[in-house]
């Protein structure tokens, strides 16, 4: 066929690139001329559709792969779209349409919820505003409201995804689902572009097919009701929220990028099948394809405010076997717009795919380029849907405790008064000593796959006082202070830096708790450990009285949980972590944050002794748990009886931005967060009603009321952690 692609973009390119390999004659242009030579003609950008392509096309009886001006108004009035999805009751947020500053102020300080800002008409993919507080949501209505009408809409929560469909007025079918990138910044960051990057299939746990049949059918039925059938592709841009996915917008034409990601997938003939489209005659065909693939964009310094053209493009621009360029800010040599090119790899998963785009990236360069090193970094998260996922299974290893218990117990004697499943092993020395019951608490532990974020970010200190403040708390929470530490340091080779580094941490964690360190081992295993690996590990023994043991009292129906915060995982839960944001660059700082990534992963384990000894010593603390790995479903039962549950409350306390994040991308279940990561609860005490306010006056720092003790049911087993959504 003698196919007319009107536009010049990249996504353009791409149908053009679609075309061409099954044999078409492909002619791109800006613009539909007056006497078009086409057997068929698809429409890229949103402007020209709204400006009637497809009905003077009609008129020409040149058949039109996109919708006539009228339909296009979907995405030419995001409050025509609104209108449209609330009465055919498509899941959508709460909105309001204004064009007056007033108004809208006057609704959003009704609303009392976070929203979002967008122009009602087109803006090439950047009238979109989503505001952090007050003083940012004034500034996005007054900035906004001066270009013309807006909207205001609910800000929703959760991962976004693209649903494109080809339409025959009856008929819709689903392409494969992808997700842009609409963020300038890495970690998804900083001002919306038209998109830096994109990837298909995206990882949804809902099927396309139903998809479409929620979001794009009704639309489609809607319009071949009204008389003006509905033919292109219908773009229903959704955010996956707690409550099912929801509609953000519609777009008339195939996304940017998207189409980059998703038009090389297709085993079908683009062209053949838009025709088909515009014939009325999908009927029950199913839209076919294969493998993976992910596009990643460079785009122009000053982008997405003001780019800068002019600078030369350098480098190998052809075609490689396994990536594709498509070309639109540029002339061949030089830059002419904001987006210059965008570079899809292929593969038979993602990473292959991922892989062969940044590799094919790599030989292209121009200055100020501006590329994303994080395109698809979510779909790992999207993968996971527990800690055994990423490689850890917690159940194994609660099993594994359960078989070895019985052999270790064979071992305790009298004077053993805790050992395996205990936050750590008590030993009573009244027989040797003629004085009050004196009790030696110890700990032994390590730092986990912590350490491989270490080496590779260089940083080595602050697990050297993971290990010492871990092993401080863990005897804490039996009411002992700490004696002294025992290291020990292996890796395949011995680096003296690394390990005066490392010990040099663990020396100032020992000093802040009055511990001495009395050194240890250092062992060089190559072979054992992989070349710049290593490891650490310690014991720390520690002293108190039997009188004053945690926990004391008994605990009783209505003790409060009183939870103290973290400042970040600690020392649990990297397996996942290092799985989830693998893709993202550990320099970048994500929306939020106060520091980079890897500053926020490397953060020290908490030493709580200084912040909750007063607090111990007042004799008003019952109990305290460590929460460590396994979170609070699997550390609060350790001081609990059999005769009683915990119930927390979540939303009781604030979730730090980090664990913000990682429940946005990772597909972990509500329990399975919760035991896999502390989610800013590093310590929780267990305080009678009537001592609470006393005990939060002891500790120099907030803390939450977090939840409750309450009996066990009868018929079930005690010393479960109930948690109630917030």
């Amino acid at each position: 066929m003698r196919v007319l692609v009107i536009g010049g973009g990249g996504r353009e390119s791409a149908i053009a690139w679609a075309c061409k390999r099954r044999g078409h004659d492909v002619q791109i242009l800006a613009e539909l001329p007056d006497s078009p030579v086409a057997d068929l003609v698809i429409v890229g950008p949103e402007s020209a559709l709204i400006a009637g392509v497809a009905d003077r096309c009609a008129e020409l009886r040149i058949p039109c792969f996109g919708p006539t001006a009228a339909v296009a108004r979907l995405e030419g009035s995001k409050g025509f779209t609104r209108t449209l999805a609330h009465s055919l009751g498509l899941p959508s947020p709460a909105f309001h349409l204004s064009s007056s500053e007033a108004e809208a102020l006057a609704w959003w300080r009704g609303f009392a919820k976070p929203i979002v800002v967008k122009l009602d008409g087109l803006a090439a993919g950047k009238g979109v505003i989503v505001p952090e507080g007050e003083a940012e949501t004034l500034a996005a209505i007054r900035e906004l409201v001066e270009q013309g009408p807006i909207v205001l809409e609910e800000r929703l929560v959760g991962p976004e995804c693209s649903l494109m469909a080809m339409c025959d007025g009856r008929v819709a079918r689903p392409l494969p689902i992808a997700q842009d990138h609409k963020r300038i910044g890495e970690g998804d960051t900083g001002p919306n572009t038209g998109g830096m990057g994109a990837y298909a299939p995206a990882p949804v746990p809902y099927d396309a097919d139903e998809l479409t049949a929620r979001f794009i059918q009704p639309v489609v039925d809607h319009l071949w009701e009204a008389g003006a059938p509905y033919v292109g592709v219908l773009y229903a841009g959704l955010m996956l929220t707690d409550d099912g996915p929801k509609l953000l917008e519609y777009n008339c034409r195939f996304g940017d990028p998207e189409a980059q990601a998703v038009l090389p997938l297709l085993i079908d003939d683009l062209a053949e099948l838009a025709l088909t489209c515009c014939n009325g005659a999908l009927g029950e065909r199913r839209i076919q394809s294969r493998g993976f693939a992910c596009t990643v964009v460079a785009a122009a310094e000053g982008y997405p405010a003001m780019p800068i053209p002019g600078a030369a493009i350098e480098g190998d621009l052809h075609d490689w076997p396994d990536a594709m360029v498509f070309r639109a800010g540029t002339d061949g040599a030089m830059v002419t717009g904001g987006r210059v090119l965008a570079v899809t790899g292929l593969g038979n998963d993602l990473g292959t795919a991922r892989a062969h785009a940044y590799q094919r990236m790599k030989a292209i360069r121009f200055d100020g380029m501006q590329v994303r090193g994080d395109i698809g970094w979510r779909s790992i998260g999207a993968g996971l849907s527990s800690y055994a996922a990423a490689g850890v299974d917690i159940d194994e290893g609660t099993r594994a405790v359960d078989q070895m218990k019985a052999a270790v117990e064979r071992t305790h004697g009298p004077a053993v008064l805790r050992g395996v499943g205990s936050f750590g092993g008590v030993f009573s020395l009244a027989a040797i000593k003629d004085m009050d019951e004196p009790l030696l608490v110890a700990s032994t532990d390590g730092v986990g796959t912590k350490v491989e974020l270490a080496a590779r970010l260089g940083k080595y200190k602050g697990v050297g006082m993971d290990i010492v403040n871990h092993c401080i708390d863990d005897v804490l929470v039996q009411g002992a202070r700490p004696l002294f530490f025992l290291d020990y340091i292996a890796s395949s080779k011995l680096d003296a830096d690394q390990v005066a580094e490392v010990v040099t941490g663990m020396a100032e964690a020992c000093e802040v708790a009055g511990c001495a360190l009395l050194g240890g081992e250092t062992a060089e295993m190559p072979g054992v450990y992989t070349e710049g690996s290593f490891d650490i590990a310690g014991t720390l023994v520690g002293l108190v009285d039997r009188a004053q043991m945690l926990p004391r009292g008994t605990l009783e129906d209505g003790d409060v949980l009183l939870g103290v915060a973290s400042n970040g995982p600690h020392t649990n839960g990297y397996s996942l972590l290092r799985k989830v944001f693998a893709w993202l660059p550990m320099d970048s700082v994500p929306a939020g944050f106060y520091c980079t990534l890897g500053e926020a992963l490397l953060r020290p384990h908490r030493n709580y002794l200084p912040v909750l000894g007063a607090a111990i010593d007042s004799g008003r603390v019952k109990a305290l748990a460590h929460i460590t790995g396994g979170g609070l479903p699997e550390n609060l039962p350790r001081v609990l009886p059999e005769s009683l549950d915990a119930v927390v409350q979540l939303g009781s306390w604030p979730i730090p931005p980090l664990f913000r994040l990682v429940q946005e991308v990772a597909s972990l279940p509500i329990h399975e967060l919760y035991r896999t990561l502390n989610m800013g609860i590093g310590m929780v005490a267990v305080v009678a009603v009537a001592d609470l306010t006393a005990v939060q006056a002891l500790i120099p720092e907030e803390t939450w009321v977090i939840g409750r003790l309450t009996p066990a049911p009868a018929t079930a087993p005690g010393r479960q952690v109930h948690l109630l959504p917030a």
